[in-house]
């Protein structure tokens, strides 16, 4: 697993090489505002999506530059989401990867005004990679995305999560925000990649389930992270689940019960990689890394 994580580090420096390019240009607005979003972007994240993204694509036997642009405007997508997900009206949480949060640091209305910005430059950085020949695989993976991680996806998750107090949980609903609020994007991660490519559909198919078995995995994960787990590593405060009363798998069937769901979805992953005929072993273990992970 070792040797993962420094293949993984490795990958997520790619990622984020790629996006500071987008950020070597001049921007017309205020300072400020480009600080807020690079704050964010760059304070230290896992780039788990672009990194997700590509290695599909590797694994489907197609170059992973194809989909460059999109493997940008997916982590940035997920940082606006963050920096919305930390606002006092949401989470109100002070820090994030081990610093403060934006809000914090710059201000409710600069962050509110850095997510959305990031969230157009993500749009604006999806559409610039559009093929000049034969662009309908990468166009349908560019719908994707964006219906990803808007009403019909992580949107109408952290709605639902917002409104749903842990007094009205229920299994379907708790499955619901998880797959919608978290799993959306990872989920996005790979069909992207899987369109893109021109995958068959039984690969697509097979691929979806093991996105959507990843995508819950990871969400219950931070669940008991945030019972269990370090602050230091995580780098950030444990605890705030039950702080905001949000539901959780560990505050509707507890530790031990949300454990055996994450073995048994990455046992559903790792089967579903088993119908591809590329080289999986990076999303195999991946899957791994997710499932078993400290922060």
């Amino acid at each position: 697993m070792e040797d993962f994580k420094q293949a993984l580090a490795k990958k997520a420096e790619e990622a984020e090489e790629s996006l500071e390019m987008r950020f070597d240009r001049k921007f017309d607005a205020p300072d400020i505002i480009v600080s807020a979003m690079r704050y964010s972007l760059f304070a230290g994240g896992k780039r788990l999506r672009p990194v997700l993204m590509r290695e599909t694509m590797r694994a489907l036997g197609d170059d992973p530059e194809k989909i460059r642009s999109l493997a940008d405007a997916i982590e940035m997508i997920h940082t606006y989401s963050l920096i919305h997900d930390d606002l006092p009206a949401m989470d109100d949480d002070d820090t994030r990867r081990g610093k403060p949060t934006n809000h914090i640091v710059y201000g409710e209305d600069t962050a509110v005004l850095a997510g959305d910005a990031l969230l157009n430059l993500a749009m604006e950085t999806a559409l610039s990679g559009i093929p000049d020949q034969d662009p309908k695989n990468y166009i349908r993976a560019a719908q994707i995305l964006f219906a990803s991680s808007g009403v019909d996806g992580m949107i109408g998750g952290q709605t639902a999560d917002t409104i749903t107090d842990i007094a009205d949980i229920t299994e379907e609903k708790l499955n619901y925000i998880d797959e919608h609020k978290t799993g959306a994007l990872l989920r996005a991660s790979v069909l992207c990649a899987a369109v893109a490519a021109g995958a068959e559909e039984r690969e697509i198919k097979a691929l979806d389930t093991y996105a959507q078995s990843l995508g819950l995995a990871f969400q219950i994960v931070d669940d008991i992270l945030d019972v269990e787990g370090d602050e230091k590593t995580l780098g950030k405060p444990v605890g705030s689940d039950e702080k905001n009363h949000k539901a959780t798998y560990v505050s509707l069937f507890g530790i031990a019960s949300s454990e055996e769901r994450v073995q048994e979805l990455k046992l559903n992953a790792l089967g579903a990689l088993g119908r591809i005929d590329g080289d999986t072993s990076f999303l195999e273990d991946l899957a791994e890394y997710v499932c078993d992970r400290d922060r």
